[in-house]
């Protein structure tokens, strides 16, 4: 049988120990594994590998042996509870030696995991489980998880209480990472809150949450469009110690003043604006910008477009006579002086 999107997270979290098995796929491996690891602990419990009740079986193994994926469902096992056997990094290749096994499946037998890449719907594999009555199939897609699934976590991961913002900006922030790195992100954070009975706050998703590599871009950024000059000598100094170039640090200033420009000019305010960004902001981040957005307004936010696509073409023109960083810096001078005038 199918197993919709919908109704995927749920079984995840609660499966069937009856079925005869489950066929996980899907084109991104990280998320793939962990749908897996979910299910099997959620089928043989957190002991269940200590106490043999789970058998991996490397699905390249079974095109030396394709008895032993029979012989693992069939075996009786010393510790009483369900069992499963994972067969991992399936293919369609491999459908001839899996589908045997499945087809000698009896109650009382061990429940068949099956994990593989992406499968066409003419997959022999897939159809199999599709048209089973007794097991399940389940495409992962590159989604991010919804507010059902993000709540799963932090109520797994012991955070129940969470204001507002930090809401919204962890809801912001799993449309960003990967799956893999969110899961990280929500157990940082249940470490960084444990024993504090604050509920969690938006500048602690910002503390937990993985570093940029261009911070320190950022920094110079925030300093520009906040209008304070005389800090951008100090910064420089520091990100030219730091190897930043300058086409770089043009290219992250463009990206930076076209952000402010899309919250600035929205029709709906810089309010609606800002919920609007691809890929989202969070925490205090997201109250800076919005700040910055309203501070200089769309037809300034023009003119400092304007000011850095200029910059821009003198950096790549044969003719220039100064410096590429000592242009650049006069550039975000002139932006923070633009800035003063507000």
């Amino acid at each position: 049988m199918k197993l919709t999107p919908r109704d995927a997270p749920g079984y995840f979290a609660r499966p069937d120990p009856a079925r005869t098995g489950l066929l996980i796929y899907g084109g991104d491996a990280m998320r793939v594994a962990l749908r897996r690891q979910q299910v099997i602990k959620a089928l043989v419990g957190p002991t269940g590998e200590e106490e043999m009740r789970l058998t991996r079986i490397p699905a390249g193994d079974l095109r030396k042996d394709p008895a032993q994926l029979s012989d693992a469902i069939k075996a009786v096992g010393f510790f009483p509870g369900p069992r499963v056997v994972l067969v991992e990094g399936a293919g369609e290749a491999l459908a001839p030696q899996i589908l045997p096994g499945l087809q000698d499946w009896a109650e009382g037998d061990a429940q068949i995991i099956v994990t593989a890449g992406t499968l066409r719907p003419t997959s022999k594999l897939r159809k199999f489980f599709e048209a089973h009555k007794n097991a399940y199939a389940v495409g992962i897609y590159d989604e991010p998880p919804g507010r059902a699934e993000i709540d799963a976590m932090l109520k797994s991961a012991g955070l129940n209480k969470l204001s507002s913002d930090a809401t919204r900006d962890l809801t912001a922030l799993a449309q960003i990472l990967d799956p893999g790195d969110f899961r990280q992100t929500i157990e940082k954070l249940a470490i960084y809150k444990l024993g504090d009975p604050v509920p969690v706050l938006g500048e602690d998703i910002a503390a937990c949450a993985p570093i940029s590599t261009e911070a320190g871009i950022d920094d110079v950024l925030d300093v520009v469009a906040d209008a304070r000059p005389g800090e951008i000598g100090p910064v420089m100094r520091r990100l030219r110690a730091q190897g930043i170039q300058a086409v770089a640090l043009c290219i992250g200033a463009m990206r930076h003043f076209r952000m402010l420009y899309a919250v600035a000019s929205d029709p709906g305010g810089p309010g609606e604006g800002i919920g609007r960004l691809r890929p989202p902001v969070f925490g205090p981040r997201r109250d800076r910008i919005l700040r910055q957005a309203q501070g200089w307004g769309a037809p300034r936010l023009e003119d400092a477009l304007t000011l850095l696509t200029d910059t821009d073409l003198a950096l790549r023109s044969a003719g220039r006579t100064a410096p590429d960083m000592a242009l650049v810096e006069r550039t975000l001078i002139r932006l923070a002086m633009m800035g003063n005038r507000r």
